[in-house]
């Protein structure tokens, strides 16, 4: 079932929407080289408990998962695409970073993602960074009212397979509001004019994943929740959760 979002609706989940911005700012500045994973985990508990929110994260267990989620950030590093698990892992120069994130404020959930290079970036890695960043400014702009759901995923995957990139099959955005994971599914690829009817009020989380060396594949790591490139090319994750309105998209996870 796809619920519709009230004016007030949408003002309640900018609200849970800013906190997650909050914590994608803060970790992204205290990840510097030596610092480990669940420190920055620790980064997002805190800004979470000032804000008097809640992490949807944390001990989430989709059917597919062997065990709760344990963390309030999904942190990814180099070849893992999503869902990396923060552990003791101590960043080096160079490294590229997805985190990824979300908070729920009086009943009403946000949900984003950055992606960025520790140190020194190679320019390869910024490379897809701008293009990971692009595919989901090309997402935005097709979440207009009386358009389909399948612009959306048109514009991601056709911005990705352009610049060459692999897109990790079964894997894309989502709906959100009461809950992180809401109908209708996000594809990140698809055909343009089908789908579900974009109309005001309609709440997604659009995020692109894009996989470097070209190719789809990828598989999941021992710890039943990591998804890491079948070839070892690095990846990034960008999202942003927007309601489609009848004045254009508008983004609820802006800084």
């Amino acid at each position: 079932m796809v619920e519709i979002k009230t004016d007030a609706a949408l003002d309640a989940m900018r609200v849970a929407g800013r906190v997650v911005a909050d914590i994608l700012r803060e970790t992204r500045a205290a990840a510097g080289v030596g610092v480990r994973l669940n420190e920055l985990d620790e980064v997002a508990r805190e800004v979470l408990r000032k804000a008097g929110a809640t992490s949807p994260f944390l001990h989430y267990r989709p059917d597919f998962a062997p065990v709760p989620y344990p963390a309030s950030l999904c942190v990814s590093v180099n070849d893992a695409i999503v869902h990396g698990i923060p552990g003791d892992y101590r960043l080096r120069d160079g490294d590229l970073v997805s985190v990824d994130c979300g908070a729920e404020v009086d009943g009403w959930t946000g949900d984003a993602a950055v992606s960025f290079c520790v140190g020194t970036a190679r320019p390869e890695d910024q490379a897809l960074l701008d293009a990971t960043r692009g595919a989901l400014e090309a997402g935005i702009a097709a979440a207009v009212a009386g358009g389909r759901l399948g612009d959306i995923s048109h514009a991601v995957g056709s911005h990705a397979r352009a610049a060459g990139y692999g897109i990790p099959q079964g894997f894309g955005g989502h709906g959100i509001g009461r809950s992180m994971h809401e109908d209708p599914a996000v594809p990140n690829e698809g055909r343009p004019r089908r789908g579900f009817p974009l109309r005001p009020g309609l709440t997604l989380a659009i995020e692109p994943m894009l996989l470097a060396g070209g190719q789809d594949g990828f598989f999941t790591a021992p710890d039943g929740w990591t998804l890491c490139t079948t070839d070892g090319s690095r990846a990034a994750h960008f999202e942003h959760t927007v309601a489609v309105t009848p004045e254009g998209p508008r983004i609820l996870t802006a800084p």
